[in-house]
């Protein structure tokens, strides 16, 4: 007698799995979520950008709470309730006030989290106050550029401050040139893929992909930044090879936090795409140099 738990017998046909492809990924599903994600972040925008700074404190906390769930796998338990609000309010100080508040933000909850930790006592204190500092400056730390891109255009007239659209198209500018990246990297990996980048970390992720990300992004780039913004053509250039660097690398440093933690996801919250952090790696690495290049060649 077998139980629902219990291993199929011997020759049992098995149900089929589905094959997304030598991408990996189900596409309509990723699409669909690409789209409402995308779309969401536009009206927000348009209609009143200072709620684009509540799109991104929630996916600060959701980004939180997947890497706790994904450290647990090694015994590592983050304090969530400061760190989350800690990276709420590094966001929210970082669009309002600037750089150097985001960066006693920073400071203040990193020393808040390790003061947290006290309470659990003496063992694994190390272990997890070095994992969580590490999580409050991969996540929100760097999440809290895109602040500082949009606040460059000034705050919404119900704050009392002039509207101004550059840093709305400053955030675009950079949500566009990642989808870039990641789009013309999916694209020329799929199609000409043959030669791995890092078959241990990403087996998926090839050279040939990489070259499809830089062609992508220098293309979107040059074209943004004197059609969008204004700026000259070669800003355009930097931008895309920044872009496609620092993308590459934010996906494979995520690839590697995985492999080491012995999981495929963070977690399912995206339909086709798993984890939060499985989408914001490739942003995060990117922000804070985008954020510098446009701040002193173009704004």
């Amino acid at each position: 007698m077998t139980t629902p738990d219990s291993p199929p017998a011997p020759g049992t046909p098995q149900p089929p799995q589905k094959d997304h492809g030598r991408a990996g990924r189900d596409l309509p599903a990723a699409v669909g979520s690409a789209v409402v994600l995308v779309g969401a972040i536009l009206l927000s925008l348009f209609f009143w950008k200072t709620a684009f700074m509540g799109i991104v404190a929630v996916a600060v906390a959701v980004a939180v709470w997947e890497l706790h769930r994904g450290l647990s796998a090694k015994d590592i338990d983050l304090p969530e309730q400061p760190l989350m609000l800690g990276g709420v309010v590094m966001v929210v100080v970082a669009y309002f006030w600037g750089a150097p508040a985001l960066v006693t933000a920073t400071a203040v909850t990193a020393l808040v989290v390790m003061l947290w930790l006290l309470r659990r006592g003496v063992d694994g204190y190390v272990k997890n106050a070095t994992a969580s500092v590490f999580t409050l400056v991969y996540v929100p730390f760097l999440a809290s550029f895109v602040a500082l891109l949009l606040a460059e255009g000034g705050h919404d007239p119900a704050f009392g401050f002039d509207v101004d659209d550059d840093g709305v198209r400053g955030v675009i500018t950079f949500i566009a040139i990642v989808i870039a990246s990641d789009t013309g990297g999916y694209v020329a990996g799929v199609l000409f893929g043959k030669h791995p980048m890092a078959r241990v970390i990403s087996p998926k992720k090839s050279w040939e992909g990489f070259a499809g990300s830089m062609v992508a992004t220098i293309a979107v780039g040059v074209w943004l930044v004197t059609s969008f913004l204004g700026g000259d053509w070669w800003v355009g250039v930097i931008l895309g090879v920044i872009t496609a660097v620092m993308a590459t690398l934010g996906d494979l440093c995520e690839s590697v936090i995985k492999r080491d933690l012995g999981i495929k996801d963070m977690s399912q919250v995206i339909p086709g795409h798993g984890g939060l952090m499985d989408r914001l790696d490739s942003l995060l690495a990117t922000v804070a140099p985008i954020w510098l290049v446009l701040y002193y060649l173009v704004f």
